[in-house]
């Protein structure tokens, strides 16, 4: 049986977390043939770079990838709410579809907060799909800065 997209961006997640990464996981999908063109985790530590998030990085190297500066027609499924900086990298882009998985009620800014996608100076707005593999995501996160305090 193949992997959802959701499950290859639990999987990045979770390779986040043993570089010692807030574990959060992205993968951008053609829906077309259901290939995925880029995927990542989280880098902040690991590259010194505030902007280094999943979201982030899967969209420049699917970019790279495909030689150009807007996905149109692309699907980003990531495992957490995206912040505002990361929605405002996936309005530039023009990514088609947002699914994502557990909500950040602190730090999101799609379904919480400034609620980026909703705002009249926001150029595109994806279709958006909340809640995919959100008690996993969630999970994830959970674990991760539990033993962070325990340790």
């Amino acid at each position: 049986m193949t992997k959802t997209p959701m499950e290859y961006a639990l999987a990045e997640a979770e390779a986040a977390a043993r570089r010692g990464e807030v574990p959060v996981g992205a993968v951008i999908v053609d829906p077309a043939d259901r290939r995925i063109v880029a995927a990542a985790g989280n880098r902040t530590r690991e590259l010194n770079d505030p902007t280094a998030h999943a979201e982030i990085l899967a969209i420049r190297s699917a970019c790279a990838a495909l030689g150009q500066e807007r996905l149109p027609g692309l699907d980003l499924y990531v495992t957490l709410e995206p912040c505002a900086m990361c929605a405002g990298a996936i309005s530039f882009a023009r990514i088609r579809r947002l699914y994502y998985g557990a909500e950040d009620p602190k730090g999101g800014a799609v379904g919480h907060g400034p609620r980026f996608f909703a705002q009249a100076t926001c150029h595109h707005a994806p279709e958006i799909y909340d809640g995919i593999a959100a008690s996993a995501a969630a999970a994830l996160l959970r674990a991760f800065f539990e033993e962070r305090r325990q340790g």
